[in-house]
């Protein structure tokens, strides 16, 4: 595993790391070698990193009541959809069609970040994440993860704090 100090821009970064870097924020990036073989990209991450599941974030994309919207929850855990709902004022939600997230978010499945997305959707951050000093989620694609408080992650993505993660 690589491991680059905060705000640290190599060229070829990710849209994730080029918002993090122009906001100024503190930020560390993990890197590891993907497996695809491996059946959760999430587990597979906090495996890689020696980091506890409760820590690395997944990013799953939504619709609520016909918006994308975006979902940031332990991977230890689930999305709980009719939370996600609740928690931006939705009466009904379904997981989105990955095409539609990956052409809409720019990154692929797997790599999808909450952070420097082609298009700014609602953002729910589980509310768990206020318990951990830093959190990881997806610096934008397989075998990249950014870790950064979860404070900064909810004011850059303009994130809700709730509890739409369940065990």
């Amino acid at each position: 595993m690589a491991k680059k100090s905060k705000k640290q821009q190599q060229p070829g970064g990710t849209p994730a790391t080029v918002a993090l870097t122009t906001a100024g924020v503190d930020f560390t990036v993990h890197s590891y070698d993907h497996d695809p073989a491996h059946p959760s990209y999430g587990e597979e991450a906090a495996e890689a990193m020696g980091v506890s599941p409760d820590r690395v974030f997944k990013t799953l994309v939504a619709d609520v009541d016909g918006t994308l919207t975006v979902a940031v929850v332990p991977v230890a855990g689930q999305l709980d959809l009719k939370a996600l709902a609740s928690a931006v004022g939705g009466k009904r939600a379904t997981m989105a069609d990955p095409t539609l997230a990956e052409r809409t978010t720019g990154y692929v499945r797997g790599g999808i970040s909450p952070l420097g997305q082609r298009k700014r959707l609602p953002t729910v951050l589980d509310e768990s994440a206020s318990s951990h000093p830093t959190i990881c989620v997806s610096a934008g694609r397989r075998g990249l993860e950014v870790e950064l408080a979860p404070q900064d992650l909810a004011k850059l993505t303009d994130a809700v704090l709730a509890p739409v993660a369940r065990s």
